[in-house]
């Protein structure tokens, strides 16, 4: 068996933090105020995610707060329109300097938790760059770049494979392809690092790559198979014998 030589990363979920966007931002509603359970919340959060990748040009230009402020803000249109009605009625009654402010209080209550995951990320994935090629591999909106160099993150990367850049999405292989074309490894002697099984473990195992699964708790439904390691925090990976 071939040796480990580079690690990729997901992004979103891994090293941004250990949750689905969706699961933070109906955290962040709450912090804000917004009672809104994650069924109401899914479909305004389908809508702005299309938005966004809808947007590249737009988006590309974006960091983090920008981002989100953009997604929150196709959230609350979603919700005005087509959500629950008691929720619709709040959203029409606070006017649209109500509705900024709560827009404001989510996308910072979000970014917050962003910024302190990208950050504990940092300091766990840094000292692997002197033992592996590091890149990430991302269904993100064209700014992942600018994300990352932000959180000073960029400078560990060798490769990011961003799919709105790309214009190729996860589980699609051809994402996984353009990230080992960049980081100049054959796909038995990389790891893929990721919070999904269907999105990131099958995928680079149908190409040959060893596979982390980011399972912070167990989850009802979901064979494990494609993953040849399971890990409950990405403060794990340093861990792992290759």
């Amino acid at each position: 068996m071939a040796s480990i030589t580079a690690l990729l990363f997901d992004f979103g979920g891994t090293l941004d933090g250990p949750a689905h966007w969706l699961d933070r931002f109906i955290a962040s509603y709450r912090a804000a105020g917004v009672d809104i359970s994650r069924a109401e919340l899914d479909p305004a959060f389908d809508h702005a995610t299309r938005m966004g990748y809808g947007a590249t040009r737009i988006v590309a230009r974006f960091g983090m707060t920008d981002l989100v402020r953009f997604l929150v803000g196709h959230q609350f249109e979603y919700l005005r329109k087509s959500g629950p009605d008691q929720l619709r009625a709040t959203l029409e009654n606070s006017g649209a300097a109500g509705r900024h402010r709560l827009v404001e209080a989510v996308t910072n209550s979000f970014v917050r938790e962003t910024a302190a995951g990208m950050s504990h990320s940092r300091d766990i994935v840094a000292p692997l760059k002197s033992r592996f090629k590091l890149g990430v591999v991302s269904n993100f909106y064209g700014n992942l770049d600018r994300v990352l160099e932000e959180a000073k993150l960029d400078r560990l990367f060798t490769a990011v494979a961003d799919s709105s850049r790309i214009g190729i999405f996860k589980p699609d292989l051809g994402i996984f392809e353009a990230a080992l074309k960049k980081i100049q490894c054959a796909p038995e002697s990389v790891a893929m690092i990721g919070d999904s099984l269907g999105k990131d473990c099958a995928p680079a195992r149908k190409l040959g790559m060893r596979t982390v699964w980011l399972s912070t708790e167990p989850r009802d439904g979901e064979d494990s198979v494609a993953a040849d390691v399971t890990i409950r925090s990405i403060d794990e990976v340093g861990q792992i014998q290759w």
